[in-house]
């Protein structure tokens, strides 16, 4: 058969028509991610969705969160990197479960990781002790807060960044350290480079699940007003008392999530079509 032919052939089935049933099954899907978002659309009160933002409790929800996210990210960044170097390059034995522990935060329920680091952390947890000892209190703090949304972030950067070190062509390192440069040279000027799509695009997805995270921070850190009340947690109080206000955080952090989205698209969302 000639290539011509195949590639009609090809072109062919690339047109055909999908059934029905996947064309209604698809529509009920995007109905099915779309509906929340826009019945909160239709329930915020945008005359007043400033006023709503800079309330005493929105401000200081927002400054903490910002805050907190950040630094639980660097703190990801610090753990993850490395770590995704070692999944990536490293060759040992227990390599699939060091990989299956770091992604178990995924999939564990975000309550129920507060609870095990309530169980390493807290007064009477396994470190508790030690802790004490040492005039450090981490439960019911911003660093609660920062640890738990580290715990449930990591998972996003180590795939991330992974993925794009397994997908450098290590060709490029090798004839660098050929022609006589150092292992840090490589590093800065080639590897880094090539790993910085990837390295990004892991900050950004861990930066928002940290912002997101709700779970395992009210169960870990509580919910005190100013010092570990996140949106996500001032979103959930707010609905009894202040609708308004809990729409509009519920808005912005929408909001960031389809910002993070757009950013990522040409690397994801493209990659796909």
């Amino acid at each position: 058969m000639k290539s011509g032919e195949v590639g009609n052939k090809v072109n062919r089935r690339r047109v055909e028509p999908p059934s029905r049933i996947a064309v209604v099954l698809s529509l009920l899907a995007v109905l099915f991610v779309a509906l929340p978002v826009i019945a909160l659309l239709r329930e915020v009160a945008w005359s007043r969705l400033i006023s709503d933002l800079t309330t005493p409790e929105a401000r200081s929800a927002l400054r903490l969160s910002l805050l907190c996210s950040i630094s639980a990210t660097a703190l990801a960044a610090v753990l993850g990197v490395p770590l995704a170097w070692v999944l990536a390059r490293v060759e040992f034995r227990g390599r699939g479960f060091v990989r299956g522990l770091v992604l178990l935060p995924l999939v564990v329920p975000p309550v129920v990781a507060g609870v095990g680091l309530l169980a390493a952390f807290g007064r009477n947890g396994m470190l508790g002790g030690t802790l004490n000892m040492l005039g450090i209190r981490i439960t019911f703090t911003p660093i609660a807060v920062v640890i738990a949304e580290a715990f449930v972030a990591l998972p996003f950067l180590v795939l991330a960044v992974e993925a794009g070190i397994r997908s450098i062509d290590r060709r490029y390192e090798d004839a660098a350290r050929t022609l006589g440069a150092s292992r840090s040279l490589v590093m800065r000027r080639i590897t880094l480079p090539l790993l910085a799509p990837s390295l990004a695009a892991g900050l950004a997805l861990a930066w928002a699940r940290a912002l997101g995270e709700f779970g395992a921070t009210i169960t870990f850190a509580g919910n005190i007003q100013g010092r570990t009340r996140t949106v996500p947690l001032a979103v959930y109080l707010l609905l009894d008392s202040s609708p308004d206000v809990a729409i509009a955080l519920s808005l912005l952090l929408v909001s960031i999530c389809v910002v993070v989205l757009v950013t990522l698209r040409t690397r994801w969302i493209g990659a796909i079509r």
